[in-house]
């Protein structure tokens, strides 16, 4: 029975290795990493493109392969079965691949044992888990971490009909598609199938997302409460970029624990649905208590449920420049964060080096209108005087200035530009 899995899981991954991919960015170094002897773990939400970019770094190299998002891989407890099948099939290889490992029970002690034994493994998991329990206690210091989301803007535009040299960028007909191109990428976002394939978004997406509520989140941590989960996903979704408290959850969508209401928003963030981002403060404790801000992994997921495109056009720029801040390798709550000054008004995000605060950003879509451009100036102003910091920046749509105000420097960016940088 094992046996006949792999080899039907061979004859899929030969089926997809023989299609052409666009290279990810984070696979610019892929041969450094496949020929490292420390395990490598790509995770990120489901269809984001994990396993083909597992199978580009495996490019040219002979592997073994098994998806256990197959239950009948799971309905044996005898893992020394797996592998003998998995030898029978891939005799001699060195090489192995392992898709949505966080499904096999202990699998970091199946994985751990096969690397002590020489093996070069590359796993990919849907489960933010994979970063953070498991790996911290087995095995701590013997992997490399790729985190892999949908499509960036760059990947993006690789599939439209125009390249964003810097020769063509300051001409306007370029500068016109790429705002057109921007527009689709806010509203569709970025997950692989919707961009290559030309997918009906709304039809791919909402599937997608009941997909991965249902089966990375209500099944594998059986949720007693699905309709409460879905509740809870779908008002995250409709108020992504917002402020929210615990205490405002649980009255608005009718909890009767809030612990259940943590778990449960929990589950949909190691799912890679949503990320939650702090509140700045030098006291941990009141970072902890503060509101926090929620943000979701593709903007396409938020198109789904906003009737107001229109409106939320700032939060959808808002949300896209969280995203790419994590790609560009800054950690949510480390030194990502949003911030607050003493007198209320809200920096959209602070990067901190260190214990200093390096950078200052706020994200602005209207900023022909001068009493926007004004409150975004006196909110950074205000910031950097309170935190000593003088990199100040305003993401725009698109107009482009250096601007002094008050002594201090203020560098206004489109979004397209700093996307590209």
């Amino acid at each position: 029975m094992i046996k006949n899995t792999v080899i039907q899981h061979k004859l899929e991954k030969e089926k997809l290795i023989s299609k052409d991919y666009v290279l990810r960015e984070k696979l610019a170094n892929a041969q450094q990493l496949i020929e490292s002897d420390l395990i490598k773990i790509i995770t990120g939400p489901r269809r984001a493109g994990k396993s083909v970019s597992a199978f580009l770094m495996l490019k040219n190299k002979e592997f073994a392969y098994l998806n256990f998002d197959d239950e009948n891989l799971l309905k044996t407890d005898n893992y020394d079965k797996i592998l003998q099948a998995l030898f029978e099939v891939y005799p001699g290889s060195k090489y192995i691949f392992f898709d949505e490992i966080q499904n096999l029970d202990n699998w970091e002690i199946f994985v751990n044992k096969l690397h002590r034994r020489g093996y070069n493994l590359i796993l990919t998991g849907s489960n933010a888990k994979l970063l953070s329990k498991e790996l911290s206690t087995t095995l701590t210091g013997r992997y490399i971490p790729v985190e892999i989301f949908p499509f960036s803007f760059k990947e993006f535009i690789k599939t439209a009909d125009f390249a964003a040299s810097t020769q063509t960028q300051n001409i306007p007909e370029h500068q016109g598609n790429l705002l057109y191109t921007l527009e689709k990428y806010l509203s569709d976002g970025g997950f692989p199938e919707v961009v290559l394939k030309k997918l009906e978004p709304s039809i791919y997406l909402e599937t997608l997302y009941d997909a991965i509520l249902f089966k990375d989140v209500v099944k594998r941590y059986k949720v007693k409460y699905s309709q409460k989960i879905y509740e809870l996903s779908n008002y995250l979704r409709s108020n992504f970029a917002s402020e929210y408290s615990f205490l405002k959850l649980k009255k608005i969508l009718d909890f009767r624990s809030t612990t259940t209401l943590q778990n449960y928003l929990g589950y949909i963030e190691e799912a890679y649905l949503v990320f939650i981002l702090n509140r700045f403060s030098f006291k941990m404790k009141e970072q902890i208590n503060a509101p926090k801000k929620i943000y979701i992994v593709d903007n396409g997921f938020c198109s789904l449920v906003s009737s107001r495109f229109s409106q939320d056009f700032g939060k959808l720029m808002e949300n896209v420049v969280f995203i790419e801040n994590l790609r560009k390798g800054f950690r949510a709550n480390l030194d990502l964060f949003y911030y607050r000054t003493r007198n209320g008004k809200e920096i959209d995000f602070l990067v901190k080096n260190g214990i200093a605060v390096s950078q200052l950003i706020q994200v602005c879509y209207r900023t022909d209108k001068p009493e926007t451009k004004e409150r975004e100036i006196k909110a950074l102003i205000e910031a950097s005087e309170e935190l000593l910091c003088n990199d100040l920046l305003i993401i725009t749509w698109d107009y482009e200035q250096l601007d002094k105000f008050k002594g201090k420097e203020i560098k206004f960016v489109p979004l397209w530009k700093w996307l590209l940088q």
